[in-house]
């Protein structure tokens, strides 16, 4: 508890000296690459949850936890390949670049630009190896432990109705669980989607470095922020995709 409240006190304090120095926008930094990136990042995951889970699903419409994970790490994969990789290589060269002395790109295209003039397509899918990783783990554990308490809180009834609320509680409970099982895989991709890249030889050229450098206690850095976001980001993002399916189902039904 003592240290979780020295976590939480240094990022209080890291958080005020981010808008001491460049005021509340500074806390909104490499937003709109972010927000570029999200509307696709989702309607590939869930669009791909949806086509894998429909294969695996029983004869009563019943999901299991090992099924949901399977789905979840194909769905993680995926939207890591044709978009979490170059949006967040993106998002992490503006957000290092503008936190430079002098910052090089002037707005979100015209970094995207100066990226691939000088590096090609390449330059956007770095990290590429652990970006998969980081992805396909995150929804596996994520869609295995929603799918788990979905299960659990239906019981025999899969057509069971979830109210929003209980939906958000096991999202929330989802992204803490993806929060602490793959932070350290966060960690690398960061590293090397970087500017400072190039220092690596390899994904796990980055993880050996870091051990050696900083220490197993460096993989979880940003753990206590990282878990705050997480946790409301993945409870609202399932309840909208829990309420858009009831509506589909009523206006698009099949046999």
């Amino acid at each position: 508890f003592l240290n979780f409240s020295r976590k939480l006190v240094k990022f209080e304090v890291q958080s005020q000296g981010t808008v001491q120095g460049h005021g509340v926008k500074g806390l909104y930094r490499g937003l709109s690459s972010l927000l570029y990136g999200s509307i696709p990042k989702s309607a590939v995951r869930f669009g791909m949850f949806e086509i894998l889970s429909n294969q695996m699903r029983d004869e009563t419409g019943r999901l299991d936890a090992t099924h949901g994970f399977v789905c979840g790490l194909g769905a993680g994969v995926m939207e890591a390949v044709l978009v979490v990789c170059p949006m967040e290589t993106i998002k992490v060269k503006f957000i290092h670049d503008q936190t430079s002395a002098n910052p090089k790109y002037r707005g979100f295209f015209h970094g995207v630009r100066e990226i691939i003039r000088a590096q090609g397509i390449r330059g956007t899918y770095q990290g590429i190896t652990a970006t998969v990783l980081k992805q396909g783990s995150n929804q596996a554990i994520r869609f295995f432990v929603m799918t788990s308490l979905k299960n659990w809180y239906k019981g025999n009834d899969p057509s069971k109705p979830m109210n929003p609320i209980v939906t958000g509680l096991f999202g929330a409970g989802a992204g803490a669980a993806s929060v602490f099982g793959n932070t350290p895989l966060d960690v690398i991709k960061t590293r090397m989607q970087s500017l400072e890249a190039h220092k690596y030889k390899s994904t796990l050229d980055c993880a050996v470095q870091i051990m050696k450098h900083e220490g197993p206690t460096a993989f979880y850095k940003g753990t206590i922020p990282r878990l705050g976001r997480v946790c409301l980001d993945v409870a609202i993002v399932f309840i909208i995709y829990e309420e858009v399916v009831k509506v589909l189902n009523k206006v698009w039904k099949t046999e």
